[in-house]
């Protein structure tokens, strides 16, 4: 079933419900501080393919699980800095790669394994690098669909 809800604080969300009256399946989130998320839902929550558009501009485009950046993705400040590779439980986490906003990436080069948003062990990683790009794609095709 698809509707739309407008929640007591202001908020709206407008796509499909399951059989419990809970957000499932694909929808359009609108935050009462300006944000908003195009993408997959479960039991409620952002969870799998999506793309959440923070009030101060900077972007995530990639995959969620319980509502947290989780998986593959790129995450875009609003000062265009970058970051391209895996997170967890919505931090950056895992391989990946930052460009910074004149299109750079360090000398050297900060790319490798990142921890709780830090970089701690520097290491190529081409083929992660990829799947995210891939995976924020994904994301944004799947938000098109509004």
């Amino acid at each position: 079933m698809r509707g739309v809800y407008r929640y007591p604080d202001g908020s709206e969300y407008n796509g499909e419900w399951n059989d419990a009256g809970q957000r499932s399946g694909y929808g359009h989130m609108k935050f009462t501080d300006g944000s908003q998320y195009y993408g997959t839902f479960d039991n409620g929550v952002c969870d799998g393919s999506g793309i959440m558009m923070f009030a101060d501009k900077s972007l995530f485009e990639g995959e969620f699980q319980q509502g947290k950046f989780n998986g593959l993705g790129m995450f875009s400040r609003a000062d265009k800095m970058q970051f391209t590779g895996e997170f967890r439980d919505g931090k950056i986490w895992g391989l990946g790669l930052i460009t910074f906003s004149d299109g750079t990436h360090g000398l050297p080069r900060n790319e490798g394994y990142f921890e709780k948003n830090k970089l701690v062990r520097r290491e190529k990683c081409a083929a992660v690098i990829q799947k995210a790009k891939i995976a924020a794609e994904k994301a944004r095709k799947r938000g098109s669909q509004t």
